[in-house]
């Protein structure tokens, strides 16, 4: 496929696993699967709609001048934005190991270190995958997305040792 092309590929099957999920969603009892392909959904949306600015970016440099640079630069950073993008259905964990502290889904940070008369101990928390009998139905699903879409889908939970 020519690197022309390639944009609304991603396009095209992005939007086609989106559908995918809504109709999964249907047959779906359990509230928390509900959740997890909403937002599914909802990061899908969120990269079909990067690849739509993409889109236009390309455009805009086909049919206009640009001599400040400014389209250019502004699609390169577009597509490195996409490179990296990533959706997350669940938890997401973010530690710092300078100052031995931790966040979860974006909240307060929590300092994992711990003193008492045994020692100091560093104690961060662990993201545990979901499991495909966790996932159900929405599992093949995930895989797929990956595999043909390229894009990074983190389903894990906090676990706290």
């Amino acid at each position: 496929m020519s690197d022309e092309w390639y944009n609304v590929h991603q396009l095209a099957a992005l939007a086609g696993f989106r559908l995918i999920v809504f109709a999964n969603r249907i047959g779906c009892e359990d509230e928390f699967l509900l959740e997890l392909h909403d937002e599914l959904a909802e990061g899908l949306a969120a990269a079909i709609a990067r690849l739509r600015s993409i889109m236009a970016l390309e455009r805009q440099l086909v049919n206009d001048t640009d001599e400040e640079g400014f389209a250019t630069f502004q699609l390169h950073g577009e597509e490195e934005c996409f490179a990296r993008f990533r959706i997350t259905l669940l938890d997401d964990l973010e530690i710092d190991v300078d100052t031995y502290e931790y966040r979860v889904n974006g909240g307060e940070w929590h300092n994992a270190l711990s003193a008492d008369c045994d020692g100091i101990e560093i104690s961060y928390p662990r993201l545990v995958a979901l499991t495909d009998d966790e996932l159900g139905t929405l599992a093949p699903i995930v895989r797929s997305i990956r595999n043909e879409a390229s894009i990074a889908i983190s389903i894990a939970r906090v676990v706290y040792d």
